[in-house]
């Protein structure tokens, strides 16, 4: 499909609306507003993580008005804003440990203000699951995911009316004895494989932090597998381009200026004295130098080239959400805008209704108007 003028036009101004709601400043007032605007779609967590990610300097603003509204919040959004703190703190660990640190100081009791009762099962197993992963992934220190399960264990003893307990039994994930395969806890930075069947709802995506590979574990709704490159930082990798090595003519002109001998077996039967073959064997060892050299730096674009084609995709998967977000607040506010012309209509008709006090007969039947406050004192 051919794109027109008018297609090109509005693409660019779609992604010039979407890098400029990337780049709005942040305060606690906005994000107090994205928070109370936060619902449980995928596209809504993702959208609001990448913007926390993006200025991520808050952390502590960020958290601090995180477990503020956290609290605020009904029974039912609570747990939104669970799957909003993992997918903030796994997905910006390659930026720093700044979110995970700030959230961690405040876990503790935001679990224990979800009060989550017994009988909530399936509430209970979608916070399990979280507190899992992060065991898993050794997000969290095991006593501090422990003390996490306390707080949850008894927010939900208080929420039944009962006294929380003075110790709370912490269930560990218990393998059934059934599954030989052994339990295994994987430090941040190292590739694991999966140790059990996952649910259609989760899905494991490899992401580099740091230079090694990690398998991050996306619960429903997904996050992103890394956040977003800064632009600057995008179009900074995109320069760099121009000094790869496929781009050095001159060691490619070397390469090809080489005597056919260095490559060609088949020619050593035409030396005839040691001083040839002594000069061939510099030219070889040159030529092998000169090879391995290129071919390293071939090979390190080449992984090079990887790292920005993952940076070029989360950045575009970061400008189709906020394009998406942004269609959804055209729709919504062209939809307010439709209820204030209604309603400027209405204003206008029932002005065109009221009578015209102007035109009005005079009722006073010429009677001298009241003395003013000044008449009286006047008088005495």
């Amino acid at each position: 499909m051919i794109k027109t003028t008018e297609d090109r036009n509005l693409e660019n101004n779609s992604l010039l609306w979407m890098f400029i709601e990337m780049m709005a400043g942040f305060t606690e007032g906005a994000l107090a507003k994205k928070l109370a605007d936060l619902n449980s779609s995928q596209q809504s967590i993702q959208t609001l993580s990448l913007w926390l990610i993006h200025h991520r300097k808050h952390h502590a603003t960020i958290v601090k008005v995180w477990f503020r509204e956290l609290q605020k919040a009904k029974d039912h959004r609570k747990l939104t804003f669970m799957y909003l703190a993992n997918d903030v703190i796994q997905n910006s660990k390659k930026k720093g440990p700044e979110f995970g640190q700030e959230f961690g100081n405040v876990l503790r009791k935001a679990f224990e203000n979800m009060a989550v009762p017994e009988s909530d099962e399936k509430t209970r197993k979608s916070i399990e699951r979280i507190l899992q992963i992060w065991e898993e992934r050794s997000v969290y220190d095991p006593k501090l995911i422990k003390e996490f399960r306390r707080g949850l264990a008894e927010g939900g003893s208080q929420r039944e009316g009962s006294p929380p307990k003075k110790k709370v039994k912490v269930v560990e994930n218990v393998r059934p004895e059934t599954d030989k395969t052994p339990t295994k806890r994987v430090a941040v930075g190292r590739s694991r494989s999966p140790i059990r069947e996952r649910k259609k709802s989760e899905t494991e995506v490899e992401i580099e932090v740091d230079g090694m590979k990690e398998l991050h574990v996306t619960l429903s709704p997904r996050t992103p597998a890394g956040d977003p490159p800064e632009p600057e930082e995008l179009i900074k990798a995109l320069m760099d381009l121009e000094n790869s090595a496929s781009s050095d003519a001159l060691v490619r002109e070397k390469i090809a200026s080489l005597p056919p001998e260095v490559s060609e077996i088949g020619l050593l039967s035409k030396l005839e004295d040691k001083a040839s073959a002594e000069k061939l064997s510099v030219q070889v060892n040159e030529a092998v130098h000169l090879l391995t050299d290129y071919n390293s730096r071939l090979a390190s674009e080449m992984e090079y080239r990887k790292k920005l084609t993952t940076m070029l995709k989360d950045f575009l998967q970061a400008q189709k959400d906020l394009l998406a977000q942004a269609e959804h607040r055209l729709e919504e506010y062209t939809e307010k805008l439709q209820k204030v012309y209604v309603v400027r209509q209405e204003v206008k008709s029932h002005i065109q209704n009221l009578p015209d006090l102007t035109q009005l007969p005079d009722v006073t039947g010429g009677l001298a108007p009241l003395p003013s406050a000044g008449d009286l004192f006047s008088m005495h």
